[in-house]
């Protein structure tokens, strides 16, 4: 099994460093118009933005919604459905609205929309996977019809970092109404604006098949310049050489991912190339600390000591990624260098569970989804564990239920990624390791460490840049010394792009907007 994967992931490749570009363009003569199809690897697991984090489903809902702010490609806040902003003091600030703004549904978009969504967003019985990004709000005060304040518990310096997350996609107040209304009737939360998504996007939802394609529509009554697309299909397709083929006979015109064994063919087809992003996305091997034997830093940090994040790199992405030293990627705010790391010690990752007392092994399982590189990952970890006596089956998951078991905590181990929208390492750290988070929100390793909490509390609340990232720094180290998860590598994005395809715009969260596309005719 191990040859196979590593034989369907071998191919040329570069550092990951020289990945800086972010947007794809070919032919002057494209134009408006046109049918865009995707072929992605999963489905989304929710269209509705308060319900859902996952990459799958944000690339769809960036294109379906719009929070207030965004973040640009230098990582600084600019406008969105807020024009401009101020702090009226520590711990308020005033959002000037743009007027003239409707939802795909017609209700209009104003401070009152505003209101509802963020009260949606801090109601704890909805139970919002976001819920960690926004519950320092304690106040949403209605100025006028087109200004709002919003006031937190204290001084939070990554508010507007926060507030730029697709989570803060404003819905249509009918569509909130609805959902609340449903929930009332004993329907699941979030499922009717799933099943209905109403944003201000440049694009508004006309299907959704189940694992098999959602459909996009132009927003002809888009508030700025509209996108120049008539349709956006993303279409479910598992198997990356289909996806490879598909692109290469011109039935889809982007691809995502492409595998670091196509790149060359990809770039050799005369049809299409490959965009390379550097990304802030951490790849991770998880340990449910609150299963034995993971309840044991010992045996946590010696599965640590045993992964060669060389060989997965060079063997499973072709150089298409770098090491991780900690939680947070480079170019991120809150990275810290001057971490002792984990590197590759088969000597000290049998001493540790000789010490913990575990040198006979034992048997686990090690997770997945429906994802090449995290399939190799698991089975170079499963030949590591091997060499330590430790018996470990590998079961794969389609990408929605995987979320719902581990996020349930009936995992041992699993192989799972994290990007980091908001460029603050607050969204990464408090999010997977926050004894608050665990489970849905985000900390499935449900890890529990009440200096970690403090540290990544004191974090949230101190106001100076540079003391926040010494508190990082700190709670890294924490962190890569108890090993609730071992790091592994920050890929890069690689996208199938066709020639006649331009204006495709990819962040470093993996999150696109296609606003921009144009396909030449």
């Amino acid at each position: 099994m191990l040859a196979l994967l590593l034989a369907a992931c071998s191919g040329g490749g570069n550092d990951a460093s020289s990945g800086d570009d972010t947007s794809a363009s070919t032919s002057e003569e494209a134009s408006d118009g046109g049918d865009l199809i995707l072929a992605v690897l999963s489905d989304a697991s929710s269209l509705d933005p308060h319900g859902a984090k996952d990459v799958p489903s944000s690339v769809v809902l960036k294109n379906i919604y719009e929070p207030l702010v965004r973040t640009d490609e230098n990582n600084e806040i600019v406008p969105g459905l807020a024009e401009s902003w101020e702090p009226v003091d520590e711990l308020t600030w005033s959002f000037k609205l743009r007027e003239g703004v409707t939802f795909h549904d017609g209700e209009p978009f104003n401070a009152e929309a505003v209101k509802a969504n963020l009260e949606r967003l801090l109601d704890e019985d909805l139970g919002v996977p976001s819920y960690n990004l926004f519950e320092m709000i304690t106040n949403i005060e209605v100025i006028d019809e087109y200004e709002v304040q919003i006031t937190t518990d204290y001084p939070f310096s990554p508010l507007l970092s926060h507030l730029s997350h697709n989570s803060g996609g404003m819905i249509s107040p009918a569509a909130i109404e609805a959902d609340y209304e449903a929930i009332e009737n004993g329907e699941d939360p979030f499922s009717v604006v799933s099943a209905n998504p109403v944003g201000t996007g440049f694009f508004k939802y006309e299907s959704w098949d189940p694992g098999s394609e959602i459909k996009l529509v132009k927003n002809e009554e888009y508030w700025g310049e509209p996108a120049h697309v008539d349709t956006v299909t993303f279409r479910v397709v598992p198997d990356s050489q289909v996806r490879a083929a598909d692109l290469e006979t011109g039935n889809v015109h982007i691809i995502d991912p492409v595998q670091p064994n196509e790149v060359s063919r990809i770039e050799n087809s005369g049809v299409a190339s490959v965009l390379r992003t550097s990304s802030s996305s951490l790849s991770y091997l998880g340990f449910n600390a609150e299963k034995e034997p993971f309840d044991d830093p010992l045996v946590r940090r010696a599965i640590s000591y045993a992964i060669d994040r060389e060989a997965i790199i060079s063997g499973i992405y072709e150089e298409y990624a770098i090491p991780a030293t900690g939680p947070v990627a480079p170019g991120i705010f809150g990275y810290s260098e001057d971490i002792d790391t984990i590197e590759y010690d088969m000597d000290k990752a049998r001493a540790l569970l000789e010490e913990a007392g575990m040198s006979d092994g034992f048997t686990t399982s090690i997770w997945t989804n429906d994802n090449p590189q995290r399939q190799a990952i698991a089975v170079l970890v499963q030949e590591a564990l091997a060499e330590l006596n430790i018996e470990a089956s590998i079961e794969v998951m389609e990408f929605g239920a995987y979320l719902d078991q581990t996020a349930a905590g009936e995992h041992d181990m699993f192989v799972l990624g994290h990007s980091n929208p908001t460029g603050d390492a607050d969204y990464q750290m408090y999010t997977l390791f926050h004894s608050s988070q665990k489970g849905n929100p985000g900390n499935r390793s449900f890890y529990e460490n009440p200096e970690v909490d403090s540290l990544l509390d004191e974090a949230r609340r101190e106001t100076d840049p540079e003391q926040r990232k010494e508190i990082y720094a700190e709670a890294a180290q924490l962190l890569t010394d108890d090993a609730p998860m071992a790091f592994l590598l920050h890929q890069e994005y690689l996208n199938g792009i066709a020639n006649n395809v331009s204006g495709f715009d990819i962040d470093a969260a993996g999150i696109y907007d296609l606003k921009n596309v144009k396909i030449e005719q």
